[in-house]
């Protein structure tokens, strides 16, 4: 099978190194990649968000499977431009990635088929902006409807600043703040079939202790050994498979990757937001520890037959993902720095420990910094507690002027997981 991933982050790095693995796939693209994508695929110039063109390079590629990464392109209908080519694609619709697309669409479809959400108020004036904050109380939890990269949300205790971020949106979803971990649940589904993959946990305060503003993601990782052992088939039960139900009932059904970023609250399981592909940086840790080919995972939602699949196999190992970000990531970061240590860790961390690169291109014989999130260092180990030291000790390997990382990435955890053994 030939295979064409569309995006360049760490999640289509992520992705692109589990489909080299695959032995069905028998040559691997990606558009447009980075500098690290180009150890393990072909790389081409697209413009992602331009479905004819994607669809024209698939032809172009003979793909026997198109897996669209990033949310943008969805949400433009470059998957509809690929399926109607005749191309089997991973990804939803246009129409069904508004799930993601608009956060009041997705708190509709949760009302309609019964999915557990917090309460909300979707607000376009100051007026409105102002009742809804004064109905709920602080903390405040203010969203821009649209698509934000994971940055459009801010929780605080100050009305100002939930103000001021309303009106920096043309239209916000305003609600009511959820006590409780969080938890990031993956499903692939071919609109009818819902297969949930390994839970994950991601941080997404810029610095340690959950301290900083928010961030596309800091780190994450896999297993929660402090979860209900029931979790995934209870929200499979009231979360994953009514979501996916009733959008095929609304005539545009989900074919691709259901995110579900869950609360787990006093008051049971709460969905905070849907997305509509595969979450960065979870991605990275629950991809490491799936070992069945990916390539024939992905294949079976596009083709809808999801329900003909051998059970997914799972390693019994943790990963933990640890981000190396920019010089003033999450504001406007510095690029252009050079990046060291990448083949060091290749040397003497593999293959527990490797680097997925996210915003990195190359530039002559070096490797420099070309976004926030410029690297995400995983690592598999037996527990957490040895998949982290695995991921720290590659870290501290790298140099990049100028960059942060966090030091905590799944430390409770790890010691929750000695505290239960």
């Amino acid at each position: 099978m030939k295979v064409l991933v569309i995006g360049g982050g760490a999640r289509e790095h992520a992705l692109c190194r589990s489909l080299s693995l695959d032995p069905d796939v028998t040559e691997l693209h990606c558009a447009p990649g980075n500098a690290g994508i180009a150890e393990v695929a072909q790389q081409h110039q697209v413009d992602a968000l331009d479905g004819k063109a994607v669809a024209a390079l698939a032809a172009e590629l003979e793909a026997g499977l198109v897996v669209i990464g990033p949310e943008a392109p969805l949400v433009a209908g470059v998957a509809d431009a690929v399926r109607e080519a005749g191309f089997p694609v991973f990804g939803p619709s246009r129409e069904a990635a508004v799930l993601e697309g608009s956060k009041a669409f997705a708190k509709d479809v949760m009302a309609t088929a019964g999915v557990p959400t917090a309460r909300s108020y979707v607000c376009t004036t100051p007026a409105e902006v102002a009742e809804a904050l004064a109905a709920f109380g602080a903390p405040y939890v203010v969203k821009d409807d649209g698509l934000a990269a994971g940055k459009g949300v801010v929780v605080t205790s100050d009305v100002e600043e939930a103000k001021a971020h309303a009106a920096a949106c043309e239209r916000v979803v305003i609600e009511e703040f959820l006590d409780g971990p969080e938890v990031s649940l993956f499903a692939v589904t071919d609109g009818e079939t819902v297969v949930p993959l390994q839970p994950a946990q991601d941080f997404k305060r810029a610095l340690d202790g959950d301290e900083g503003p928010n961030t596309g993601g800091m780190g994450a990782y896999s297993p929660l050994p402090w979860a209900d052992p029931e979790l995934v088939d209870d929200v499979l039960r009231t979360v994953l498979q009514p979501t996916v139900d009733e959008l095929r009932r609304r005539g545009t059904p989900f074919s691709g990757l259901l995110y579900a970023g869950l609360a787990i609250t006093s008051r049971g399981v709460r969905v905070i937001e849907f997305n509509a592909r595969f979450g960065d940086p979870e991605t990275q840790v629950v991809l490491a520890r799936l070992k069945t080919p990916l390539a024939s995972l992905l294949l079976a939602s596009a083709n809808g037959t999801l329900a003909d699949l051998e059970p997914l196999r799972w390693s019994e190992d943790a990963a933990v993902t640890v981000v190396v970000a920019s010089h003033n990531y999450p504001g406007t970061p510095r690029t252009g720095d050079p990046i060291t240590g990448l083949a060091e860790v290749a040397a003497e961390d593999a293959p527990h420990a490797y680097v997925l690169h996210a915003g990195t291109r190359q530039d002559g014989d070096a490797v420099v910094s070309a976004g926030g999130r410029v690297l995400s260092v995983t690592a598999t180990g037996e527990d957490l507690a040895e998949a982290r030291e695995r991921a720290y000790r590659a870290v501290a390997r790298i140099g990049l002027d100028g960059s942060h990382h966090r030091t905590d990435i799944a430390a409770k955890a790890a010691d929750t997981a000695t505290t239960v053994a």
